[in-house]
């Protein structure tokens, strides 16, 4: 975590550790909130409608919100995915994966998928909302 800010994550005794995520996360200093964000760019043009290249331009999109804040990635302590396809997710976990770590890091953060009918965006297969600490 960044060191201007105060967080520790938090593991139950004898809980296994979680793969790509963090139980919970205890943190202080000032919240940045930032809205569900999804796989098109800047000026609300999609790219393509595969699910990984829609993940990595709503995390992008997560990072330069965080910029534009004065953050980065390791402020960041919970997400909420929203996607319409569990099947697709599980299925681009590795993808994912790279993505998130190329474009927020390597940070313990408290995470939640979930599966929904549809987004608003009709071209939008996943929408990623996200909480930091600055």
């Amino acid at each position: 975590m960044n060191q201007d800010i105060q967080a520790t994550t938090v593991l139950p005794e004898g809980w296994p550790r979680p793969k790509g995520y963090a139980n919970g996360v205890v943190a202080q200093g000032r919240m940045l909130f930032i809205a569900g964000m999804i796989g098109w760019d800047a000026k609300g043009q999609f790219h393509s409608d595969d699910f990984g290249v829609q993940v990595r331009q709503a995390l992008q999109n997560i990072a330069d919100v965080l910029t534009a804040a004065g953050g980065r990635g390791d402020n960041l302590v919970r997400m909420t995915w929203y996607v319409i396809d569990k099947r697709e997710y599980l299925a681009h976990g590795r993808e994912i994966g790279k993505a998130f770590r190329e474009i927020i890091g390597h940070y313990d953060i408290a995470m939640t998928a979930v599966e929904v009918k549809a987004l608003i965006e009709d071209r939008a297969k996943v929408e990623i909302e996200a909480t930091a600490m600055l």
